[in-house]
């Protein structure tokens, strides 16, 4: 399968991945990587059926010890990253996941995140403003960032003094979600993982014996039926909202904002008529998705377009590909703002659908509309370059000028 040039440690693949997506839809939807010992999927239909089939699962650890699954036991130094990850909701399965995402949802609402529009609108203009006045710069580093990670330290009640802790930690234990990372990654994301956890548990205490109105007191204190987070829960829950809720956004506009710049009449559309932001914000999650690939451990054997899939295969569900597909999008290969409908799926199905959808949504239908207002001429300085990572794709840095 050489031949088909699918490489995610390739830097010419990262960059562009969709001719390659375009030939393995039609050529071969379903095919084993050996490099990563996965199958990829790349038809919308087979991904969109497999997020929502019970028989694959973020982790098999439920129904089978490492052992029994046909993988290595985990090295024991990663036994504090993991120790914190599955603390938290995003690799866990019912009925674990069931009650988490219960007692989660309990505290982060929809009228909780929407709430926090005005705090969003007002950062993403402060921020869009301090870029047009010094007539540009970098536009992940100076607003990409510095908005979601204020965010959710704002919506966490993380004092100011120690935000500036919050995106390396964030980075740092991401890095264990690109594909084989090396060891040394590994260990970095341990130290970052051991880190966040111990402030975050001085901050539940604290939050715990003295509550505020901010999402730690309310995950700290909320029950149902008798039922409350542990402290380790607690803190999972934390550093996935963070993580989750970041790292993906600082892409997703960076992202976006270079496709814009590559299609200037359709920029200029936008700039005419700043009500295309919110549908314009949906089209450029489909048109450079920001997290491409999400993977799966199937947990009963399965059949996929003809093709076989044994009980212990791990598959690499390829969004960025079927947000292309064109059995679903009209013309997929052109960037159309006011695409309608738009049934990307970005933000992933079934009962992993991103909890953080809602909030993330405000935070770019914001940030857009915030430089769009502060700098409506702003350009392309420099010709970007991609990060070497293809599960968290974004960019190095965006110079831009007013």
């Amino acid at each position: 399968m050489s031949d088909l040039a699918y490489d995610p440690w390739s830097p010419e693949f990262v960059a562009d991945p969709y001719p390659v997506f375009e030939r393995l839809r039609a050529e071969h939807p379903v095919f084993f990587h050996e490099p990563t010992g996965q199958w990829v999927i790349s038809r919308y239909e087979d991904v969109d059926a497999l997020l929502r089939d019970r028989r694959l699962g973020r982790s098999y650890l439920h129904v089978a010890t490492h052992e029994e699954f046909g993988q290595l036991a985990e090295p024991e130094f990663l036994k504090p990253f993991w120790d914190l990850i599955r603390a938290g909701m995003l690799d866990v399965e019912p009925p674990t996941h069931t009650r988490l995402r219960r007692l989660v949802s309990k505290a982060f609402t929809a009228r909780m995140v929407e709430g926090l529009r005005p705090t969003i609108r007002r950062l993403a203009e402060e921020l869009a403003s301090g870029l047009a006045d010094r007539g540009g710069g970098d536009l992940l580093a100076e607003v990409a960032e510095p908005l979601p990670v204020n965010v959710i330290a704002e919506m966490l009640g993380v004092p100011v003094e120690d935000r500036h802790l919050l995106r390396p930690w964030s980075a740092d234990i991401c890095g264990m979600y690109e594909l084989n990372p090396p060891e040394e990654a590994q260990r970095t994301a341990v130290r970052a993982a051991v880190e966040f956890s111990d402030y975050l548990r001085g901050l539940a205490r604290t939050r715990r014996a003295e509550p505020r109105d901010d999402l730690v007191s309310a995950l700290a204190h909320v029950v149902d039926e008798g039922d409350r987070l542990t402290e380790d829960e607690l803190i999972g829950t934390c550093v996935l909202l963070l993580n989750a809720g970041h790292e993906a956004t600082v892409n997703a506009t960076g992202n976006g904002w270079w496709t814009l710049f590559r299609n200037p009449a359709e920029l200029e559309r936008l700039r005419s008529d700043p009500s295309l932001v919110p549908t314009a914000v949906e089209e450029l999650l489909r048109y450079d998705t920001p997290a491409p690939m999400f993977e799966r451990w199937v947990l009963e054997d399965i059949r996929v377009a003809g093709v076989d899939i044994p009980r212990g295969a791990e598959v690499a569900l390829q969004f960025a590909s079927a947000n292309r597909d064109p059995e679903v999008f009209a013309d997929p290969n052109r960037l159309d703002l006011g695409r309608d409908p738009n049934p990307h799926i970005t933000f992933g199905l079934g009962i992993h659908y991103c909890l953080g959808a809602p909030l993330a949504r405000i935070e770019l239908v914001e940030s857009f509309g915030a430089l769009l207002r502060a700098a409506p001429a702003l350009r392309l300085a420099t010709e970007p370059d991609w990060k070497p990572g293809f599960i968290l794709r974004g960019l190095t840095a965006l110079h831009v000028e007013r």
